[in-house]
């Protein structure tokens, strides 16, 4: 099954993304975790997953310059970025930068899962 790189410096945003995507179907996933963007880029060169999905507003680095930083050394990188209602402009910029999609705060589970589906081809 996929690997999939949770990045939210909310610790429990990234659990209520895990815990969506493990009832959706994704049980046999393995989730590694990021709290910024630096910690971002630095586990997806480790860890190599399949998806990252990323918040955008972060301390360290934020979103779109880790989006930014993982694409330029894995061009093939699969980022879905998460953002709150009204950031609208940062999301324009994240798809300009390579982003595959975007999730609204507060998350829908079912929007999420079938994104996430989508992305995977599963």
């Amino acid at each position: 099954m996929a690997k999939i790189l949770l990045v939210d410096d909310a610790a429990f945003m990234r659990m209520m993304v895990k815990n969506s995507l493990t009832k959706g179907g994704f049980a046999d996933c393995t989730f590694v975790e990021a709290q910024d963007g630096m910690e971002a880029v630095k586990k997806f060169d480790e860890e190599s997953p399949d998806l990252v999905i990323m918040d955008i507003t972060m301390p360290n680095m934020d979103g779109l310059q880790a989006l930014k930083k993982i694409r330029e050394g894995h061009p093939e990188a699969k980022v879905v970025m998460c953002t709150a209602m009204g950031q609208e402009s940062m999301v324009v910029d994240a798809i300009k930068s390579g982003a595959k999609d975007f999730v609204v705060k507060p998350f829908n589970a079912e929007r999420i899962t079938s994104t996430v589906k989508t992305i995977l081809g599963v």
